[in-house]
């Protein structure tokens, strides 16, 4: 007689099977993601790694396509001393952005704030420290009125900015009169409003003060906005503001703030812009707004807030200023240029795009 199967062995067979199924389940479970995938979580996590490769292999690219004039220290000083008011600019146009706004009047805001101080110190004979400081709270009243706006009223950022934009214009031709200020007046009145177009010879190099401006800027910025607790409240606010409101942060109050402080950095620019041109004009400033939201996003930062960096959006600004000059150097037209730039744009949201991907 067959004597029936004993109960431990078809547990034993039954564990045997579950075994080899978990097995099974743990293999796709500890499955290694690709290079591709590897390489998307890297540059989601270090942005910054984007620009620096692309102003790497651009004057990689133009070292060979335009000569030996490119990659001289004359030019080089030539490129930096082009874009330190964008970079400025575009430094304030990052904060903004990092929440989730963005701001249309920036150009708008040098522009006013640079009469202001010219007005003061050369028309009216105030010290010329008076003036620079009339003219950083006028920036930075402009500035809170936008952050209102968006914050307060609720507005689009969009459509608040791009209101300003007009308001702050109209105000600009009617307190200048429509009308520039001269070099040799400002020489004459108030010399030290142009000290930061002076330079100094560095390795062959003449480097302005403007450009020395630019760096201390953004470190400033950088450090602001990593290691302050003010930082962490924009980032947050700008990757999710309910989870931010819910964790105590008052984001009210921090847009407003950060719609200021930009505002106060444009009319930074503002002092350096004058250095820069030599001369006070109401027609400054026009394509500063596009100017600098190119270099944010060529530098990286997500126009949906949350990620970027300072450091990104001035190496945006350099990479704009090389394409530029390496194109001219190379006999290639303005119209291609802008070409050139446009194209740039559409990569850099694609690849943002891409990387946001990678976070769901």
């Amino acid at each position: 007689m067959n004597e029936p199967a004993q109960p431990t062995k078809v547990v034993s067979d039954f564990e045997s099977t579950l075994d080899k199924a978990d097995a099974k389940i743990a293999s796709f479970e500890i499955a290694k993601p690709g290079p591709i995938q590897i390489l998307r979580g890297i540059l989601h996590t270090t942005p910054t790694l984007i620009p620096i490769a692309v102003l790497f292999l651009s004057i990689l690219v133009f070292s060979l396509a335009a000569g030996d004039r490119f990659l001289t220290p004359g030019n080089m000083s030539l490129v930096l001393q082009q874009v330190t008011v964008t970079g400025i600019i575009a430094i304030a146009q990052t904060m903004i952005i990092l929440t989730a706004g963005i701001d249309l009047s920036v150009g708008a805001i040098m522009a006013l704030a640079s009469i202001v101080m010219g007005k003061l110190a050369v028309q009216s004979g105030l010290p010329v420290s008076v003036a620079v400081l009339a003219g950083l709270g006028a920036g930075g009243l402009m500035g809170y009125v936008n952050g209102a706006l968006v914050t307060y009223m609720k507005l689009p950022p969009f459509i608040a900015t791009l209101g300003t934009l007009n308001i702050y214009q109209s105000l600009k031709l009617f307190y200048s009169h429509s009308e520039s200020i001269r070099n040799s007046d400002i020489e004459k009145q108030a010399p030290g409003l142009l000290w930061f177009g002076d330079s100094f010879q560095f390795l062959g190099a003449s480097v302005t003060y403007g450009g020395i401006a630019l760096l201390v800027t953004a470190f400033v910025a950088w450090y602001a906005l990593n290691w302050t607790a003010w930082g962490r409240h924009v980032h947050a606010v700008g990757d999710d503001p309910d989870a931010a409101m819910l964790a105590g942060i008052r984001t009210d109050k921090t847009l407003v703030s950060v719609y200021t402080v930009a505002g106060i950095i444009c009319a930074f620019a503002a002092w350096i812009l004058i250095g820069r041109v030599g001369s006070v004009t109401p027609l400054a400033g026009e394509t500063a707004n596009l100017d600098s939201i190119t270099a944010v996003v060529i530098g990286g930062t997500s126009l949906f807030g949350g990620r970027g960096s300072i450091v990104g959006s001035v190496l945006g600004a350099i990479i704009v200023g090389i394409f530029r000059n390496g194109l001219s150097l190379a006999g290639v037209e303005v119209l291609w240029q802008d070409f050139t730039v446009g194209i740039l744009i559409i990569l850099a949201v694609a690849i943002d795009q891409w990387l946001r991907r990678a976070s769901k």
